[in-house]
């Protein structure tokens, strides 16, 4: 299996951001290392017919007013869309009878992803030679110890590391896209992992948002009951190329300390934690606390990660180099029907809907769109009730 190398001096914490669109020859020079892995080989596999349709440029509307929510037309995946699992309670375990990502085409693998506990001087994007006539990298196939050596990484800049700690990744294509480069991030498939989030996991979506220099790459977790449709443990990552209201939404402090904040200025109001890039196991670990306190509740939830700026009231944010995590606590959708026009889960809550019908395409509003999203949210009395929680369990 190819594999994906990858290590803290690779994460992109400072600087220029790309705002631009698909990986074409002239722009690779804007992309991360792993922007190209990820983006040539996801077109690899569209082009060799492994997807339940072809994305092509989904038409698109930035709907009037206060919020700028982003509606895309995507009929195909309302159709082909895998059904979603029978789910009755958060917590329910892991179900070896039904789809689980250990029944997926190796072909649909793009590639393993491992971080390397290492320092070095030069980055490792001397290893992925991109070609000039497509869209092709090639991944070196060999050991970990040829990869370093080929970095200028010697034994003797290199921190020692127990190998059975490093999390393997899976790479690998949403059959049914939502947008351009839309992949599931698997933890080793065979420990059969139910959908619940681990803070291993949890570090490693950061650290994925600090990989790319793309400011629109964004990953996202949907709990069961928040209409995930696979009880096997997965984030989902893709790009989107527009601007979310989100990314720099005014907010209120919880708990400073833990850079835990409530968004306030938003129809859907959630939680916040914000980083720079420091201390990401720390919080990685508090953000694991909230989320497994909501499942021990069995309490739905959805998670978003994007670049923003620092939390408060961003009139001019100076900077929007860091990542903003949002967890949405929201209203459990066991057995739920479908909404017509788009189903409220980790990209609906973040105010990009892709909507499944033209009618509502060419109909919808920012005033419907708040009215069906909102009928997933918890009480208002409940919210505050969770908030109060969650500010002890994390000061205690």
């Amino acid at each position: 299996m190819e594999e994906f190398f990858y290590c803290d001096e690779d994460l992109i914490l400072t600087g220029p951001l790309w705002e631009g669109w698909k990986c074409s020859e002239d722009e690779k020079k804007h992309l991360s290392r792993f922007d190209i892995a990820l983006q040539s080989r996801w077109v690899e596999k569209m082009k060799l017919g492994l997807f339940r349709y072809n994305l092509g440029n989904l038409k698109t509307r930035i709907l009037p007013g206060v919020f700028q929510f982003v509606a895309q037309l995507n009929i195909e995946r309302g159709l082909e869309r895998r059904k979603p699992q029978d789910i009755q309670s958060v917590q329910q375990s892991f179900d070896p009878q039904q789809f689980n990502f250990n029944k997926i085409k190796p072909e649909e693998i793009l590639f393993q992803i491992r971080k390397q506990f290492v320092h070095k001087k030069q980055g490792l994007n001397a290893e992925f030679q991109i070609q000039e006539s497509e869209l092709e990298i090639r991944y070196p196939t060999k050991s970990v110890t040829s990869i370093q050596s080929s970095s200028n990484i010697t034994e003797k800049n290199c921190v020692a590391m127990n190998k059975d700690k490093t999390l393997r990744i899976l790479a690998v294509i949403n059959v049914s896209p939502l947008e351009f480069g839309h992949v599931l991030f698997i933890p080793e498939p065979t420990l059969c992992l139910p959908q619940i989030l681990t803070a291993d996991l949890i570090e490693f979506g950061i650290e994925s948002i600090f990989l790319s220099a793309h400011r629109g790459f964004r990953v996202g977790f949907n709990s069961l009951g928040g209409f995930a449709s696979v009880n096997h443990l997965h984030l989902h990552g893709f790009y989107l190329n527009h601007k979310l209201f989100i990314e720099t939404a005014c907010t209120e402090p919880l708990c400073p300390g833990k850079s835990f904040h409530i968004l306030s200025d938003f129809p859907a109001p959630g939680f916040l934690f914000y980083t720079d890039g420091k201390d990401l196991e720390e919080l990685a670990h508090n953000i694991h606390k909230v989320t497994n306190y909501l499942v021990a509740q069995n309490i739905a939830h959805n998670l978003f990660l994007t670049r923003g700026c620092q939390p408060g009231n961003p009139v001019y944010p100076v900077s929007e180099d860091g990542t903003r995590i949002f967890i949405w606590p929201r209203q459990s959708g066991f057995g739920a029907k479908e909404e017509t026009a788009f189903n409220v889960a980790l990209c609906e809550l973040a105010g990009h809907l892709p909507i499944k019908n033209w009618e509502d395409f060419n109909n919808i509003t920012e005033a419907s769109a708040v009215t069906i999203i909102q009928k997933y949210l918890l009480p208002k009395e409940e919210f505050l009730q969770l908030t109060s929680e969650l500010v002890n369990l994390l000061t205690e």
